[in-house]
């Protein structure tokens, strides 16, 4: 975390800086950097069928040291740590060689590596090898305790990045005893990690050139400046990759929901093919995330869209009372219910957040609200309770950052969501005439509260 927030700095303060230095610094050889290598490991040995012991599984170790991007030298210690005495017919010539019982041996070796690749980039990293080295083991194995062999083989690495690596082996072993000559076969598989080959900020954000190590279509150097995860193709897990979001769909690679409309970014490109930089796609007056969340109805068709009321109803802090001066406001709703008695409403009040907020406790002051609402259009102006559904969201649902106190006050506020019954023509104002503002209606004397 701390590299990260020293790399964006970096990033965004010597953005200039670095482009010069990336001119005037020869580009990193990470052969010559960090040229030393461990390796470890596992596999199955397969031995020749007349040899005295079973196939047996053994433990891996190799250090390496490259010469060169294509030369390696490598040290290696194989432990095979329980070797079963194979039985053989009384009559089998080869009864004489049997061990007197288990045994364990280890397996010292140098190898010569030659790499295939023809970047030194690569994630797939292909060799071939050749060395020799000695047997050590417990018991007589056919030719003493101590058989020199030689080997041959190859195998494959997978570089998840500088520093780490899967690997597969191959050797094929070439024993020489008395009577005849081994074979045996070392499979194994294992992982690399490679010293120092962590860059600094510096060469990070000057030298990492096209390496791309979690394939989002991003550079690491580009992710360093952005803040993103260079080994995580989907930094804030939205379904789009970082790659995507910066370069097809201009959208915050690290905001799950880029226009805060309740749909990841990734949902909106793939599932509902809305804009992901559009609260409301269709401009029917409901967002996105509200259509498909909550109406059930189609963020790509403005004509389904409910009547969308944001009442600021400006609630003090910690309360659920409603202002007599926004009882003019509760009209409006009365008169569109009014005009329309089929239709229905849904109330949705809504809490801001403080530093000592609860989620429980705001989600009850936000359940408060709307249902303060709802008394009101009950109680007062006799809407009929079956058409009037409530529903608090605590403060996970802020208009505006609550980084100031009116900013606060903004967010402690009730929309209401009216669904017509599509036999009347109703505008948003609820007169009969668009545009033409609500007559004055006098507030009751009281007005209802819940505690």
């Amino acid at each position: 975390m701390l590299k990260k927030l020293i790399l964006s700095f970096v990033a965004v303060a010597g953005l200039a800086g670095a482009a010069r230095a990336e001119e005037a610094v020869p580009a990193r050889d990470l052969f010559k950097e960090a040229p030393v290598t461990v390796s470890a490991g596992g596999g199955l040995v397969k031995f020749e069928g007349d040899q005295v012991m079973k196939d047996s599984l053994f433990l891996s170790l190799k250090l390496g040291y490259d010469l060169s991007p294509r030369w390696t030298v490598e040290g290696g210690l194989d432990l095979l740590p329980y070797l079963q005495a194979r039985s053989f017919a009384d009559t089998d010539p080869h009864k004489s060689k049997e061990m007197s019982g288990n045994a364990w041996a280890v397996r010292p070796s140098a190898d010569l590596l030659l790499h295939l690749r023809n970047t030194q980039d690569a994630r797939f990293d292909p060799f071939l090898s050749a060395g020799a080295g000695l047997v050590l083991s417990s018991d007589d194995l056919g030719d003493g305790n101590v058989t020199p062999f030689a080997q041959v083989g190859g195998g494959l690495f997978f570089h998840f990045n500088d520093q780490w690596a899967l690997r597969a082996d191959y050797r094929l072993a070439i024993a020489a005893d008395r009577e005849d000559t081994e074979l045996n076969h070392y499979i194994s598989v294992g992982v690399t990690y490679r010293f120092g080959a962590e860059a600094p900020a510096h060469i990070l954000l000057t030298q990492a050139g096209d390496i791309d190590s979690d394939g989002d279509g991003l550079t690491d150097r580009e992710e360093a400046m952005l803040g993103t995860d260079p080994f995580n193709p989907d930094t804030d897990g939205d379904g789009l990759t970082d790659g995507e979001e910066v370069k097809i769909y201009h959208t915050d690679p690290l905001n799950p929901d880029t226009d805060g409309d309740g749909l990841t970014d990734g949902a909106e490109v793939h599932v509902y093919h809305t804009d992901p930089l559009n609260p409301d796609t269709d401009g029917g007056g409901v967002s996105d995330g509200h259509e498909v969340i909550e109406d059930g109805t189609n963020p790509l068709d403005p004509k389904d869209d409910l009547m969308k009321y944001t009442l600021l109803l400006e609630f003090d802090y910690d309360k659920a009372l409603i202002r007599s001066g926004d009882l003019d406001k509760l009209e409006i709703i009365n008169k569109v219910l009014k005009r329309d008695p089929a239709a229905t409403a849904k109330i949705e009040g809504h809490a801001d957040k403080r530093k000592r907020s609860t989620k429980e406790y705001n989600q009850t002051l936000s359940e408060r609200r709307a249902k303060a609402v709802v008394d009101y259009l009950i109680n007062v102006c006799g809407v009929k309770a079956g058409r009037l559904s409530q529903k608090g969201w605590g403060f996970d649902k802020p208009v505006v950052p609550n980084t100031t106190e009116p900013n606060m006050q903004k967010n402690r506020r009730v929309e209401v969501y009216i669904k017509p019954s599509g036999t009347v023509q109703l505008d948003r104002t609820g007169t009969d005439n668009p545009g033409r503002p609500p007559a004055p209606v006098m507030p009751p004397k009281t007005a209802p509260a819940v505690k």
